[in-house]
Order: structure tokens, then sequence, then C-alpha cells
């Protein structure tokens, strides 16, 4: 970092202990939702599990478009990010109380915390990159605060875990907040190497564009929503509790609605931009769609691929390592005991032969794909590794390729060689998609769930995606901060944050047809397909968008 400039390692560790919080709480959420009401969750199943967290995440990546511009406007950069981080810190220890209103509760401080926290330090990191010194250091400075990011998320798992051995989900979520705080602290220490480049906006030019988000974007977001919302729930007369929505949810198609203003506004922007703005302009809002199915499939690691870690994978520890991570609280203890349910357990639909309830064996869902065979004897525990240490399995690979990707960039420049920043971005949505050809294989490994894949599958499938993820994600940033206007940075970061948003949810929506596939393989399938098509729309406007990026970068 000797030659980056010295706002650099404050704004990495602050990002590095926000992501600790966020994705601890990410990796336990629809863990939590789903474990059994007597056990401190909430008895979901997995398709409403999938829905509460694709709109949960959709509309955390929603709110940094407001956040933007309200930094832009009144707040400037470093006092949104503290009330952010406070809001969000405050959100993650309100969790820790098993009740609904709380669930909610914290669930809307995040959201609106993360609204001011996450597109603010991206853009202020973008701003000490601004100088002359430091332009062409902004891909590499992006790529290491994403590091940073991924150290928070490669640790904060094994605190999870510990966490909710020893004392329950609520002591996880409450790190979560501690984490958040630490990442404050640390922000405001380093702030004098950032005060110079956060400059607010004339109140006059200030006033009129919050007037603008409220008239244009916010008051008809919500009635598109509320639309959205009511309209489309359909009640089958032969069956009355079945309901047909537009998409997959009531919520979905409320989130969707609600984001037409939100496309309206920058369509607008673009529109009324004076000349010499409007290529750079097109170019990002050309990009922000395409990248949407990297983030619908990306952000399937909370629920998708969370499930396939739960049920389908190998997760048994060794006898010989039980006892060390016995110690370090890292294993689940899974014991095999059959019961007799009624048509009231949530993992059967109801059933009544002759008007007889039906009973069933049933144990824990970890057994339910072993063959007879391979069944522990009735009483007996089977000892795991946590589910949701999984989820630091892509920031490991994030952290350890990072150096490497940098490297060779680093050579490609030396040569000049070095492809854009848009060509990277193309590449990385091709890996992506080969990557879940991976789980094609994790599949067919498993019989198509009928047993238990190896777990080197799923972290094979990780290294390829990271690779893509890294062309990808960072450079994205790094794109809205070299191609923005001046005055409209924090704006088209938004922008940036929306596009992630909408694959958020459709990450949710997704997740949500997992039980209707009888073919796992085929869910596989369609996530590759989606990253395949937006990497040929991204490399057919590659010529177009070079051009612009050479004459505005």
């Amino acid at each position: 970092m000797k030659k980056h400039p010295k706002a650099l390692p404050f704004l990495f560790f602050s990002e590095m202990w926000e992501r600790f919080g966020y994705y601890l709480m990410i990796g336990i959420f629809t863990l939590y939702l789903k474990d059994e009401i007597d056990a401190g969750g909430f008895g979901m199943t997995e398709a409403e599990a999938s829905d509460l967290y694709g709109t949960f995440i959709a509309f955390v990546f929603l709110t940094p478009f407001i956040g933007g511009l309200l930094a832009d406007s009144f707040l400037g950069y470093r006092r949104s990010i503290t009330i952010g981080g406070i809001m969000m810190g405050a959100g993650y220890c309100i969790l820790a109380f098993h009740d609904k209103s709380c669930l909610y509760g914290g669930m809307s401080l995040i959201i609106l915390g993360n609204g001011f926290f996450k597109p603010n330090i991206s853009t202020l990191l973008g701003k000490v990159y601004d100088s002359e010194k430091y332009r062409d250091l902004k891909d590499a400075g992006y790529n290491l605060f994403y590091m940073g990011i991924n150290i928070g998320a490669f640790v904060c798992n094994f605190f999870g875990a510990a966490l909710k051995n020893m004392l329950g989900w609520g002591a996880a979520f409450t790190a979560a907040g501690v984490g958040m705080l630490i990442g404050i602290i640390i922000f405001w220490i380093g702030t004098k190497y950032y005060k110079d480049v956060d400059v607010v906006r004339p109140r006059s030019e200030g006033s009129k564009s919050l007037l603008s988000v409220f008239g244009v974007i916010l008051l008809p977001a919500v009635v598109f929503g509320l639309l959205g919302y009511y309209m489309f729930g359909v009640y089958d007369g032969q069956f009355p509790d079945k309901v047909t929505y537009l998409v997959s949810s009531d919520s979905t198609d409320a989130f969707l609605f609600g984001c037409i203003p939100v496309i309206f506004f920058y369509a607008r922007l673009l529109y009324k931009s004076p000349e010499t703005e409007k290529r750079p302009l097109s170019a990002m809002l050309a990009i922000f769609p395409v990248v949407i199915m990297f983030w619908a499939i990306f952000k399937q690691n909370g629920s998708t691929l969370n499930t396939w870690i739960d049920r389908y994978t190998e997760r048994e520890i060794p006898a010989p390592i039980v006892p060390l991570m016995g110690s370090l609280r890292l294993i689940d203890s899974i014991p095999y005991i059959k019961k007799e349910i009624t048509l009231t357990d949530r993992h059967f639909r109801a059933v009544e032969v002759n008007h007889i309830k039906t009973k069933i064996n049933a144990y824990p869902d970890y057994f339910k794909n072993l063959p007879a065979d391979q069944l522990p004897k009735d009483g007996e525990t089977v000892y795991a590794f946590n589910t949701n240490l999984f989820q630091s399995v892509n920031p490991f690979w994030v952290i350890a390729f990072t150096p490497l990707v940098l490297a060779f960039f680093a050579f490609l420049r030396r040569k000049g060689r070095e492809p854009s920043t848009p060509e990277k971005m193309a590449f990385g949505l091709l890996i992506c998609a080969l990557s879940c050809i991976v789980m094609v294989g994790a599949v067919y490994a498993s019989g198509n769930g009928a047993g238990k894949s190896s777990s080197w599958w799923f972290i094979s499938s990780y290294a390829v995606f990271t690779i893509g993820e890294l062309l990808l994600s960072p450079m994205g940033l790094s794109l809205v901060s070299k191609l923005s206007p001046a005055h409209l940075t924090s704006v088209m970061m938004g922008g940036w944050f929306v596009a992630n948003a909408i694959g958020n949810k459709l990450s949710g929506v997704l997740s949500s047809f997992w039980d209707q596939y009888d073919n796992k393989a085929g869910f596989f399938w369609v996530n590759t397909l989606l990253l395949a098509a937006a990497a040929l729309v991204l490399f057919l406007m590659l010529k177009w968008l070079n051009k612009i990026f050479k004459e505005y970068t």
C-alpha cells in the first residue's frame, strides 16, 4: 500500500469491519429463518426464507441510491458513513432478540444504514485517487479495497459459528454489531486523510436535488410498489389457497414495480444531460442492466448454495479432529433421532387418508439424502462443520487470488497489453458462467441429491467464480468512479447499487424455485445460461464501450 494514498488503509479496515458484520449476519440469516421455533428460529420453509432473504438484500442495495444523493447534497460523505454505520450496528443488535417485530425492525435499520454507508465509502475512495499522482492506481486501489471486504467476510463466519454454537443466534448477531462499531471508530481515526475531498454541493443545488429525489423518485416508487403489491395476487377459484403472482410473490412484484421510477429517473438524467456527459453516462447505463445477472447468481451464496451445503454436501468431521473443532466451537452436533411427526410439522404437506391423519417417521434434514446403509444408529450423534463456515470459501479465494490478479495486470500494463475495464468485466461474466458448470458436476456426483457430494465441488466452483468476480465487481466500482461527471459520482454509484439490488432480488426469485427442480442440475444450467447471455451482450458492446472509455478516462 506504500504507493497508494494514506487514506486507503483506514478505508480498507473500516470497510473490512463493516463487511465482517454484514457477512456474519448474511451467513446465518436463512439458516436462522428456517431453524425450528423451539430452537430459536422462525420455522420458515425454503421458499419463504429465500423470498424474505431476496427482498432484504434487494433493499439493502437499493437504498444506496438515496444515500448517495443525500451525501452529495446535504450530509457529506463522512457524516453519511457515520450515520449509516451506527444504524447498521443497531440493526444487527436488534436481530439478536427472537421476535418478529425485532426481526423486521433490525432488517429495516440495516437496509437504511447500508444506504448511507455503502455508496459513500466507495465514492470517497474514488475521490482520494482523483489526483494526477494516484489516478493510474485506481483499479488497483479498488482491488485492494475489495480484498479488505473479503478479509472481513472470511473471518466473520468463524466467529458466527462459534458464538451460535456456544450462546445461540443472538450472540452471533450481537458480534456483527460490535464489528460495525469498530469499523466506524477506525474510519474517524483516519478522517484527516479524506476530509479535503469531502465536499458538499451548494445548498441551493442540494435542495433542488433533494426535491427531485422525493418528487420524481421516492413518492412514485412507493405508489408503484403498492400497485405491484396489490394488483397481481390472483386467487384461483378452484383452489382458494393458490395465488398467482406476476413474478413469484407479492414482495417481488412490489419491489420490481417500485424500481420503475428509479429507472425512469436515470433515463431522464441521460436525456437532460449536456452532450459532453451523455456518452459516459450512456456507457454506464448500458453496463448496469448486464451486471444484474452477475448479482442474481452471486447472491445465491446465502440461499440456494447455503442449502446445498446444509443438505447435499458432505460436512462430517473425521473422528481424530472432532476434539479440536469442538474446542473451537466450530461444529454442529446432529443427533440422529427418529420421531413421529403429524400434519402440523412444517416439513410435510397435509395428507389425509379416509380422514385419518398420517404420521411419518422423520429425522434431521442432514440425513434425509443418505442411503439406508449409511445412516447412523438411532440416538447416535454425527459431528459436522457448521454450514455457515462455507460462506468463507468465496472470501478466502478473493484474498488468495487478489495479489495474483493484481500482479497479472501489472505485468500486462508494463507490456502495454492490459485489457480495458469493460473488457475485464466481460471476461469476468464468462468465467462466472463456467463456475456454474462445476456445480452441475456436483449434482451428478451426488446422484442428483440422493447422496452427499464432496465439499471440493463447492470449493472448486467458488475458485472459478472468484476469478470472474475479481474481474467484475471491483472493476464496476472503478468504472463508475472513472466515467462519472464529478457532480454525479454518488448518483451513478447509486445506479450501480440499484443494479445490484435488482440482481439481489432476482437471486431470491431464482432460489425460491429450487424445490421445483426435480433435477437439480437444471437449476445450475439456468444460472450458466443467464451469465453466458450477459457476457455475450457485454462482448457485443465492447467496441463502443472501449471507445468511450478511452475518450473519457
